[in-house]
């Protein structure tokens, strides 16, 4: 066989809607050296993160810390840790992954409840208090922003309606966090999970969790220790959680004083997470989600400055990406591809009954500045007119530049 030559990936500037192209220290701190997983400076990594992602979900939880593994992971590890067999979900869905949420609560063997809105539109608050008064569930599972049409849930008023009726609030921030507000103790959540790969501005493969002292509750109330490293009198309960590698209870022993052996972490991703939590909160971190609303306000003016129509609800779009229905006569596949190929520049196609229908442009993480928002208009507007659409000369960029100067 040909052996390859070391890995030379072309060069990118990823304006999707994730992954996106890391901060430089990050991808600097992924390439420091490897200790062993027990060593001093290992053990004062996992804690100095989990003091950065406190600051960084705006709270005070104890169990905060990784999930390795992809934002999945996380996602995963909070619903079957957090779901006991039978137990009814209710998961309100606006876009694909509110249908990945409801997927895995009834793969953890739950009762699982959904209700819907039109893709680009959000639920009013009221509409979930009906739900969750009907469905009287143990777990509510709410994605925040859901990249697949690009709009953000407001959460703000979620958490004392499930107070009010003991349910469990759980949210998947992975395309919002870092961003987007979010204050995972003044909006009263008991679990949230997100990745890297979005507006954290690192690579995929870490996801970042935090848990109430409720959710914590539940989870331990569940343990069930492996035989391998069980000690007298660990605890083995009888619903324990049907995963052993995403068992958050054994996951927090690992974090947590005891340092009970369940994986070995992901050192490099450990050192990515802690970069990207890191130069959030060196930026300061209401700066880094005002710099993610100016470049999504840019972008937002530049593709309508292009004659682009938005798609969705725009008083409820995230910051960090906007969807632009495809130019009737322009082969969006096609389109796209070529502005992959030929500039180096990604954006995203979507899902489900928005695929070939819209393209996803994302300003997140290292890419939401002002040269990435110029460089991908001006790439836009020529491929734009390349396949016949009618679009004004500079108006992108004429448009896009007059935010900043308003910024």
């Amino acid at each position: 066989m040909n052996i390859p030559g070391p890995i030379s990936p072309p060069p990118r500037l990823l304006m999707g809607p994730g992954p996106i192209s890391a901060y430089p220290t990050v991808l600097e701190a992924m390439s420091a050296p490897l200790v062993g997983q027990y060593d001093p400076f290992m053990t004062g990594t996992m804690t100095e993160t989990q003091e950065l992602y406190r600051a960084v979900w705006a709270t005070t939880n104890e169990a905060t810390l990784l999930v390795d593994g992809t934002s999945r992971a996380g996602i995963e590890a909070a619903i079957v840790s957090l779901v006991r067999p039978g137990d009814r979900v209710l998961v309100p869905i606006f876009g694909r992954f509110g249908h990945l949420l409801a997927e895995i609560a009834e793969r953890a063997l739950a009762d699982v409840h959904t209700i819907e809105v039109p893709w680009g539109e959000v639920f009013p608050v009221s509409a979930i208090a009906e739900a969750v008064a009907r469905v009287k569930p143990t777990l509510l599972a709410l994605v925040q922003g859901d990249t697949s049409t690009t709009m953000n849930q407001p959460l703000d008023e979620i958490g004392a309606l499930c107070e009010k009726h003991g349910v469990l609030f759980y949210t998947d921030a992975t395309a919002s966090l870092g961003g987007n507000a979010f204050e995972a103790d003044a909006w009263g959540l008991d679990a949230a999970t997100a990745g890297l790969q979005k507006c954290l501005g690192g690579p995929s493969g870490s996801s970042p969790i935090t848990l109430s002292p409720r959710a914590v509750e539940v989870v331990q109330a569940r343990k069930k220790i492996e035989a391998g490293i069980r000690e007298p009198g660990d605890p083995s309960a009888a619903d324990f959680v049907r995963s052993n590698y995403f068992d958050l209870g054994m996951i927090l022993d690992y974090w947590g004083p005891r340092r009970l052996n369940h994986h070995t972490e992901a050192t490099s991703m450990l050192y990515a997470a802690r970069e990207c939590a890191r130069v959030l909160l060196l930026e300061g971190r209401d700066a880094v989600i005002e710099r993610h609303r100016v470049a999504g306000a840019a972008m937002l003016a530049g593709v309508q400055g292009l004659g682009l129509t938005v798609f969705g609800d725009i008083a409820h779009k995230m910051n960090n990406v906007v969807a632009v229905e495809i130019p009737d006569g322009v082969p969006g596949d096609v389109a796209r591809a070529a502005l992959l190929e030929e500039d180096g520049i990604e954006i995203g196609t979507s899902f489900g009954p928005l695929h070939g229908r819209v393209w996803r442009i994302g300003t997140m993480g290292y890419n939401a500045r002002e040269d990435a928002v110029m460089t991908t208009l001006t790439a836009l507007e020529t491929m734009l007119r390349r396949y016949g659409a009618p679009v004004p000369t500079g108006g992108g960029v004429d448009a896009a530049r007059d935010v900043y100067r308003g910024a």
